[in-house]
């Protein structure tokens, strides 16, 4: 009878795939050796494999590549990383090694910026697309750079009123771009993307603000799904709808010449990820071409914006099982030595699903469990209602741990955790005020913590020491 754990997997799903084998009935991700690195290193414990940040880089290029060359498409394309993806150092350092571009987020990362160029990581010709809504303190820490001579700093107007607001920090020319704001997925509460600009508006916005306007030049047409580059007839609606503005746009301006993809490829979240990334590519790179051709007008270059593609499946998190709870007839617990709520919180936040597989134990018998968390909090739990399969792990041994890992974590999760005092999209934590009352009963005031300060964030990410 074929009821060991390494059978249920075997049968179920295609093994070893998505990095993963097995050596002495242990895991191995990416060629690590799990059981061991958890023995020396102890759990909780979360791991980056720093070289699957780079193949995926190339990954994507040869993709657009080989796209590009099979339609004859004329244009450049540049792989840009979304920094919001995840800040830390060590992560960035690998995609410049591999020559790629930076998306930035807010006000912080044009600190983190500066340190990259400082340390000669990244020179004034870099690009840098700068998304989101922009507070004055992000609109002027942008026009640093381009008062400091960066030729591709490029700030993507999320509204009609934020290009005037750049000319009271630089009189220097330099580029922009524009977000069409797209219309959410059907089922989604909201009809229409909260950022960026109107599609009917686009047009009447650039002949009134842009056209005749001698400091900026038009570059760029921003196009963001929420949801990723799926292959669905949401997407494609979306995409062939902004590649019509685009090219209405180019009719009017010769400077336009970029077309920017945000919203990523997707990544494996389960053993039974099945995803044509060549398929999408092909389909992306003809619909823009063909567009174009259409229109009568020039193809840009395609630039497009990975995040989670970029580092999603570097990264793994680790646990040892320490008890085994049997609450009713029904439900067996195994209780982790940590909290899914502090380190996958994508997991209770959004019902994130993950790669959850036995790290050692293979040749044991399995069974059906709940994974809970550490906290007393209700939520911090991982079962079979988040996961995309039933969850079995092995039955537990006397004589050693049964370790477990979560794999393909590398997106998100610390800035969303708060690791060390990082915040989503390095947004910082506010000003706390503490109110009190006096003895004449009047409110009183102190201020228990400043805003927190891009210098403290910068330490903690690793770019000061």
């Amino acid at each position: 009878m074929k009821n060991k754990y390494f059978d249920l997997i075997d049968q179920t799903f295609y093994f070893p795939s998505y990095d993963f084998g097995l050596a002495n009935d242990r895991l191995t991700f990416h060629g690590i050796p799990l059981t061991e690195v958890a023995e020396k290193f102890g759990t909780p414990l979360k791991l980056t494999y720093l070289p699957k940040i780079g193949s995926q880089i190339e990954k994507a290029r040869k993709l657009f590549g080989d796209a590009m060359a099979k339609s004859n498409y004329k244009g450049n394309y540049h792989y840009c990383y979304c920094t919001k993806s995840s800040h830390f150092s060590f992560i960035i350092d690998e995609v410049l090694k591999h020559n790629g571009q930076l998306e930035t987020s807010s006000e912080f990362d044009i600190n983190l910026i500066w340190h990259l160029f400082e340390s000669g990581k990244i020179n004034k010709n870099t690009y840098i697309v700068c998304n989101g809504y922009k507070l004055p303190g992000y609109i002027s820490k942008i026009a640093g750079l381009i008062e400091a001579g960066f030729e591709n700093v490029i700030p993507i107007l999320d509204n009609l009123d934020e290009l005037d607001q750049y000319g009271h920090y630089t009189q220097k020319p330099f580029q922009i771009g524009i977000r069409i704001a797209a219309e959410e997925e059907p089922n989604f509460e909201f009809y229409t993307s909260r950022l960026g600009i109107r599609y009917s508006d686009i047009v009447p916005f650039f002949e009134k603000k842009i056209a005749n306007n001698p400091q900026v030049k038009l570059k760029m047409l921003h196009f963001f799904i929420n949801t990723g580059v799926k292959d669905d007839a949401y997407y494609w609606s979306e995409l062939n709808k902004c590649i019509h503005v685009y090219c209405d746009l180019k009719k009017l301006s010769e400077s336009l010449n970029a077309f920017d993809i945000g919203g990523g490829f997707p990544v494996p979240n389960s053993m039974t990820f099945d995803y044509d990334y060549e398929y999408m590519t092909n389909e992306i790179v003809q619909s823009i071409k063909t567009a174009c051709d259409n229109a009568k007008v020039e193809t840009p270059d395609i630039f497009t914006e990975f995040g989670s593609f970029t580092v999603a499946e570097s990264g793994a998190a680790l646990y040892s099982i320490i008890a085994e709870k049997k609450q009713n007839d029904n439900e067996k617990w195994y209780m982790i030595d940590s909290s899914f709520i502090t380190t996958l919180p994508d997991t209770w936040g959004i019902g994130q699903r993950f790669i959850l597989l036995a790290v050692n134990h293979w040749d044991k018998e399995y069974q059906r469990v709940n994974l809970g968390g550490l906290t007393c909090d209700s939520q911090d739990y991982y079962n079979a209602e988040v996961h995309v399969n039933q969850v079995f792990l092995p039955k537990p041994d006397d004589n050693s741990k049964i370790y477990i890992g979560f794999f393909h974590t590398g997106a998100y999760q610390e800035s969303l955790g708060g690791y060390g005092g990082i915040q989503h999209c390095l947004v910082p934590a506010p000003k706390h005020i503490l109110v009190d009352k006096d003895e004449h009963g009047e409110f009183t005031y102190k201020v228990f913590a400043e805003q927190q300060s891009a210098d403290s964030m910068m330490k903690i990410l690793g770019y000061i020491k």
